[in-house]
C-alpha cells in the first residue's frame, strides 16, 4: 500500500488548550483538498460552540453531537452520560466503517475513555478495524497509553500559561 493510500491515526491530547482547534485545522485543510470529513463530538451536547454553524455551511463536512448542555463531573458520572457516550461511539463506528469519509474526527473521545464513559478497548478495536485509507483524529485529555501507542501522530498540548488560572472565564469566539 502506498504511503498516500494509508490513513493516519492522529491523537491530540494533554492539558493545554488547542486539541479541538488542531483537529479542526486538519479538517479544514482536508476540506480544502476535497476530502470528505465527518466530526463526532463526544460530551459536547447542545452547548453553543462557535465552530458548529460554520462547519454546517461547508460542503463535504458533516457533524454529530452527543452529550448534554451540562459538563460531565468525573466524580459523579450519570447513566445518561454513559449512554450518550455509547451512542457517540456507535455513531463513530458507523462513520468510520461507512466508506463515505476520508477523515473522521472523534472530538473528546480520549476524555470519554479517561473518565470511564466508554472503554479504551472498544476504541482500539475501532482503530484496528478502520478501512486502511481512512484518516482518524482523536482528541481530548487523558489519552490511554494503548491508544497513544497505536497512533501514527501524537501531539500533547502543554499548558504553559492560561488566563483561566487568574479567574478569567471562557471567551466566546476564543474558548468556545
Amino acid at each position: 500500500m502506498s504511503q498516500e493510500a494509508r490513513g493516519l491515526v492522529m491523537v491530540f491530547t494533554g492539558h493545554g488548550k488547542g486539541k479541538t482547534t488542531a483537529a479542526l485545522g486538519v479538517a479544514l485543510r482536508a476540506l480544502g483538498h476535497g476530502l470528505r470529513v465527518h466530526i463526532v463530538l463526544f460530551m459536547k451536547g447542545n452547548y453553543p460552540y462557535g465552530e458548529q454553524p460554520v462547519l454546517e455551511k461547508l460542503p463535504n463536512v458533516t457533524l454529530e453531537r452527543f452529550g448534554s448542555l451540562e459538563f460531565v463531573d468525573p466524580a459523579q458520572i450519570k447513566d445518561e452520560e454513559r449512554a450518550e457516550a455509547r451512542r457517540a461511539l456507535e455513531a463513530s463506528r458507523q462513520a468510520v466503517m461507512s466508506g463515505k469519509y476520508d477523515l473522521v474526527v472523534l472530538d473528546e473521545i480520549n476524555l470519554a475513555c479517561g473518565w470511564g464513559l466508554i472503554g479504551a478497548g472498544e476504541v482500539l478495536r475501532l482503530l484496528q478495524e478502520r478501512p486502511p485509507p481512512l484518516h482518524l483524529i482523536l482528541t481530548g485529555r487523558h489519552a490511554d497509553p494503548r491508544i497513544i501507542e497505536a497512533a501514527d501522530i501524537v501531539t500533547e498540548m502543554v499548558e504553559v500559561k492560561h488566563p483561566f488560572r487568574k479567574g478569567q472565564v471562557g471567551l466566546r469566539g476564543i474558548d468556545y
